[in-house]
């Protein structure tokens, strides 16, 4: 009887960053590789990305990656892990080649080669384990889940997914598929839980493919709609609508246009005219009602772009009188504040803004009923609810508990937990380390949470420098502090403040050097912890303390 572990190192009590571990026998195998946007509080962070730290001790056990799909979420994580670990990546045709556009910009990984293409109808023998695959319905082409057959059952992890009875082919659920895997008997289901609280019907694609083109076809000035680069789905039904309506269609951002062309070229979307796409340059040959302009921003975010817009700083393009804002992509909870003072932005422009939720749920992601018909298909004997915050995962367990699952059989995870099969019986086996990791510009996992702490106090409270010049030979101060302020208190406004500081601050460094067992770190520690109590009884402020103490050297002269 093999043990079978299942450990997500990310995608469980948050949104975004699915990595999750299946570990059968002495194989490991790595579902999705993703990374997630950082929220507010993550100040200066660019992206954060799960730990590979258990996967880095057991490298020579590791299989491969497992892909599902060609959003961030599910590989955009991959450059930083195979910079540590050299193994093969398995996915669909269009989520291999965004996966390469990925892994090529980044200069430890450009070379890497080990790519291999697989579809529905793949299946790969590890011996006691085979790996297969079952499309999905999301909001890009080859979307896939994914089944892990053992003698125990099938692990399967679902990958994100909805079921829409009128998707095109190219976006097709595999019912049959589905039955199939179920019949042979599953253990342990992974499944996406990004809207299992919410009941509320989610629209068909084809009900938004006419909300789009209604949009776009009655509003008589320009109109900027902006979209998440790798939606294909929504692209294509932009480009559809532009066309119909006899618009050009301007795209900005490289990035962007590398996806498009990407999934132009291998069929995943169609262009429905040769002569659809005008240049920037080009825009000034067109009317605004003649135009469209597909905006994405950087990294695929298009709000921030929006807000550039608005102000005036973006680099090409600004919103003027009787534009048409489209924002087409469903902002997550933790950006709505963001989307609604962009709102406001856009209208103290002149522009006009509209969102495709105004109208209609749109998601990606299957609702209640969705999540439940799946349950019926796989008929687990063990289900992870995962993709989600708490609250969410919760739901899902419920949702699994109505249709007659125990909740002794239903594991609501945290990132590192160890779930493992042994003797005919999943339970919990202990944690590995599998803490956010973050990156900032080049700097990968070297910032940490102090040095968060600091950011925020800095943002908050400013900073608040004090450089005294000593001389310990002579137990003297030989310059007197010099202080220096940013972000604390306007200077000119408050001379007694830091006069007062200043003194207080020759007293505790007089008393150190008096001292025979004198410390550097006692004197700096005595400066921050009396200054930070003076600072916060004077102002209720407690900005970051920094004592630069430096010792003044006298050389003897040499006799000649």
């Amino acid at each position: 009887m093999s043990t079978i572990k299942l450990i997500p190192l990310g995608g469980v009590r948050e949104n975004g960053k699915n990595m999750y571990v299946a570990e059968v026998g002495e194989d490991i195998f790595v579902l999705d590789c993703g990374l997630k946007y950082p929220e507010n509080e993550l100040l200066g962070i660019d992206i954060v990305i799960p730990d590979f730290t258990y996967l880095e001790e057991n490298a020579d056990r590791v299989a491969g990656v497992f892909l599902t799909h060609g959003h961030a979420d599910a590989i955009g994580a991959l450059p930083y892990f195979l910079s540590k670990l050299n193994v093969p990546v398995f996915g669909t045709e269009l989520t291999i080649e965004l996966a390469k556009l990925s892994v090529s910009r980044n200069e430890e990984t450009k070379n890497f080669k080990e790519f291999h293409v697989v579809d529905e109808h793949t299946e790969i023998d590890f011996g006691e384990t085979s790996v297969s695959f079952f499309r999905t319905t999301h909001t890009i082409p080859d979307s896939v889940g994914i089944s892990l057959k053992t003698k125990e059952g099938s692990i399967v992890y679902t990958g994100d997914f909805k079921f829409d009875q009128t998707a095109i082919p190219m976006y097709q659920t595999d019912y049959s598929r589905l039955a199939e895997i179920g019949k042979e008997g599953v253990l342990a289901l992974l499944s996406d839980s990004s809207n299992a609280e919410n009941p509320a019907p989610v629209a068909s694609e084809l009900q938004i493919t006419d909300e789009v083109l209604e949009t776009i076809r009655y509003w008589e000035g320009r109109i900027i709609v902006a979209c998440v680069a790798s939606n294909l789905q929504r692209v294509q039904q932009i480009l559809d609508a532009a066309y119909k309506s006899e618009r050009k269609v301007v795209l900005t951002g490289q990035d962007f246009e590398r996806i498009i062309r990407t999934a132009m070229r291998l069929e995943k979307l169609q262009l429905p005219s040769e002569d659809l796409f005008v240049t920037l340059k080009e825009m000034k040959n067109y009317s605004p009602e003649q135009l469209l302009i597909l905006e994405t921003g950087r990294m695929g975010e298009p709000i921030k772009s929006l807000q550039k817009m608005a102000n005036g700083t973006h680099r090409s393009l600004r919103i003027e009188k009787g534009d048409l804002v489209y924002i087409t992509t469903t902002p997550t909870t933790a950006m709505e504040t963001t989307v609604a003072k962009t709102e406001d932005m856009i209208y103290r422009s002149g522009g006009d803004v509209k969102q495709i939720s105004d109208n209609l749920r749109v998601s990606g992601h299957a609702n209640p009923n969705d999540l439940q018909l799946m349950m019926n298909f796989m008929k687990p004997k063990y289900f992870i609810p995962i993709q989600g915050e708490y609250r969410q995962l919760a739901a899902h367990a419920d949702l699994a508990h109505e249709i007659g699952m125990a909740y002794k059989d239903i594991f609501i995870t945290g990132r590192g937990d160890i779930l493992e099969y042994k003797n005919g019986r999943m339970s919990m086996a202990g944690t590995t380390p599998a803490e956010n990791v973050m990156i900032d510009g080049l700097g990968v996992g070297d910032i940490g949470n102090i040095v968060l702490r600091d950011r925020k106090i800095l943002s908050e409270d400013g900073i608040f420098v004090a450089v005294v010049t000593i001389n310990r030979r002579e137990k003297k101060i030989v310059s007197a502090p010099q202080i220096t302020s940013r972000g604390f208190v306007y200077v000119k406004t408050s001379k007694d403040l830091l006069k007062e500081s200043s003194t207080m601050i020759t007293e505790i460094v007089e008393k150190h050097l008096q001292n025979d067992d004198f410390e550097w770190s006692k004197l700096k520690q005595d400066i921050r912890d009396q200054l930070s109590r003076y600072l916060f009884e004077q102002t209720k402020r407690r900005p970051v303390i920094l004592p630069v103490i430096m010792e003044a050297t006298q050389r003897r002269r040499s006799k000649n």
